[in-house]
């Protein structure tokens, strides 16, 4: 032991020693930040698992309502000979929107008395329609073909039943029927589903055959008999302007104004 320093260590009294245990050690920046960093994570992790519960649900049904035009307009084509891609345009035509790069017909939609609107479930459609009604509305287009509620509501049961995607779909297959018996030519046919009024008609055609271009070619007219006789509406025209506004002319009939086929349709929102 001998020859080697020794440094005195500093007795600690017992009050000393109380002093230490209560003071904390300092957190250096560095463990603060890990700290920080550590909780940020924790807090998404239990938020995105809802986030995804609550957007999935809403994104897939969207895709589902958005492809019952198409769905439907198939079905009452198989009933009624009249060829889908007639359909399918007039239904682009109606109520076409571009999403997700193409032209998409939507079913939840209403022109009421000129005003075209989008809603996302067919309930907020409904309940928009019968609150107009109420304060007595009557000159209204609803649905995939835009069926007018004044001319052709006589022939449903109910505005709801007008809303139905199948029902619409086959009355607009049974109308268009009628018209290409009248007329000999589905291009015709589509003019005065629109309009008996010729300058509106020619209009609405120059746009079905630009949609109908871009689903291919026009298909052979089906056999006489897959397209069963039925007497048309006495009133086939709608005459007023469905949709106005952005510098286009007045568009009876439809809830996207003829000029404006790579234009971003105008959009109103429901309520």
């Amino acid at each position: 032991m001998t020859g080697m320093n020794r440094r005195a260590l500093p007795v600690r009294t017992p009050e000393v020693r109380a002093e230490v245990r209560r003071t904390p050690a300092p957190r250096t920046r560095h463990v603060e930040h890990l700290r920080t960093t550590w909780v940020r994570p924790s807090i998404l992790s239990l938020a995105l698992p809802v986030l995804v519960l609550l957007l999935v649900p809403k994104a897939a049904s969207a895709a589902r309502d958005a492809a019952l035009c198409d769905v439907m307009a198939q079905r009452a084509a198989s009933h009624t000979g009249v060829p889908v891609e007639v359909l399918r345009s007039i239904a682009r035509v109606e109520t076409g929107r571009h999403r997700n790069g193409s032209l998409e017909p939507w079913p939840w939609t209403v022109n009421m008395e000129g005003e075209g609107r989008w809603f996302d479930t067919r309930a907020e459609l409904l309940d928009y329609v019968e609150r107009h009604m109420a304060r007595g509305a009557r000159s209204f287009d609803l649905g995939c073909f835009q069926i007018n509620y004044r001319w052709h509501g006589h022939a449903f049961r109910s505005v709801a039943e007008m809303t139905d995607p199948e029902t619409g779909a086959l009355y607009a297959a049974r109308f268009l029927s009628d018209l290409f018996s009248e007329t000999g030519d589905w291009i015709d046919a589509a003019g005065a589903y629109h309009s008996r009024t010729p300058v509106h008609a020619r209009r609405y055609r120059a746009r079905f055959e630009e949609v109908l271009a871009g689903l291919g070619a026009l298909p052979d007219p089906p056999p006489t008999s897959s397209a069963p006789a039925r007497t048309a509406p006495a009133q086939a025209s709608r005459p007023f302007p469905l949709f106005t506004g952005g510098g286009a002319p007045a568009s009876p009939g439809s809830l996207v104004p003829e000029g404006l086929a790579t234009a971003r349709p105008l959009f109103a929102a429901g309520g």
